[in-house]
């Protein structure tokens, strides 16, 4: 699959001397949701604004859909559409009028149809002729969207688009943006609801003090690094592991009441029914058991932590 957006050997610091972005490679395929996750201060807003045109790279090189975006800027940057999390418009014009606006800005030529598609898409259609200002938080968050959308771009920007948007509201968001890549619309996203990007994403890429430390296909991501967690809530509570049951990865709860086996679920054996046999053999019983797997959130801290 051919790459949308190539970034090569990309570099930014600011006047103050803050490295935000060191040595930045990232190619993001034509047509998928990529999900872009890192700490706070990690470099995510930074690398988003150089791509987007909004920030000077201090080095390197960034190609949208083949357009250098600093040589050849007008033609990058109408490929793109960017929604950041403020609302970033004349709140005195109406739904219409500011998607109109917002296409003849890129250089487009009127087209009612398409707009009138972008709000029917977005449930928006009703409030065509309502002020900005009259609308609810999360309808001025599809506003925003819709006017991301009015000069039809390639590639979309969401930048922690459902921050502070009710769970049904962010449901029938994510439908809509299933519904653009379908579309042939590339997806990018920035999120702090990591299942979020557990849940849509295609690729999972983590930042860290301004460089990628992974970019990885979701699925693979979930088997490469996922662990199952096997839960023992015992019968009696004990005081201590028997040492007979060294050689299992186990943990002990504070109040000896739970024991938690963990293991990888890909491995060639589990190891669970001779840990249960060993329990037995120790005298040690169980009045339930819970199995679970490692989120993406669990692996995003991990890895994280490991960076540091």
């Amino acid at each position: 699959m051919d790459s949308i957006i190539s970034v090569s050997n990309l570099s930014k610091t600011y006047a103050s001397g803050f490295q935000a972005l060191r040595n930045v490679d990232l190619d993001i395929r034509r047509g998928e949701i990529f999900a872009l996750l890192g700490p706070n201060g990690a470099g995510k807003t930074t690398l988003i604004s150089i791509i987007c045109g909004i920030v000077n790279p201090s080095s390197g090189n960034v190609l949208a859909d083949g357009h250098d975006i600093i040589s050849d800027y007008r033609a990058a940057r109408s490929k793109i559409g960017l929604v950041l999390q403020e609302l970033t418009t004349d709140v005195f014009e109406t739904v219409r009028d500011t998607m109109s606006f917002s296409r003849g800005l890129f250089g487009k030529p009127p087209d009612p149809a398409h707009i009138e598609k972008v709000m029917t898409d977005l449930s928006l259609l009703d409030k065509a002729d309502t002020k900005i200002q009259a609308l609810s938080g999360g309808m001025k968050r599809r506003v925003l969207i819709a006017k991301a959308l009015a000069h039809e771009p390639k590639i979309l920007f969401l930048d922690e688009p459902t921050a502070g948007v009710d769970v049904e509201l962010r449901r029938d968001m994510w439908e809509m943006v299933r519904g653009l890549r379908e579309n042939g619309v590339t997806i990018i996203l920035t999120t702090h609801y990591i299942e979020e990007a557990e849940l849509i994403a295609d690729r999972i890429g983590i930042i860290n003090k301004g460089e990628i430390i992974l970019v990885e296909e979701k699925e693979a991501l979930m088997q490469k690094l996922g662990k199952r967690q096997l839960t023992l809530y015992l019968q009696n509570p004990i005081a201590s592991i028997p040492a007979g049951l060294n050689g299992f990865d186990l943990e002990l709860s504070g109040d000896g009441s739970e024991l938690v086996y963990t293991f990888d679920v890909h491995g060639e054996e589990t190891g669970i029914a001779p840990l249960l046999k060993l329990l037995n053999e120790h005298g040690i019983d169980y009045r339930d058991i819970h199995s679970s797997e490692s989120s993406l959130e669990e692996i995003f801290v991990s890895l994280v932590t490991e960076k540091r």
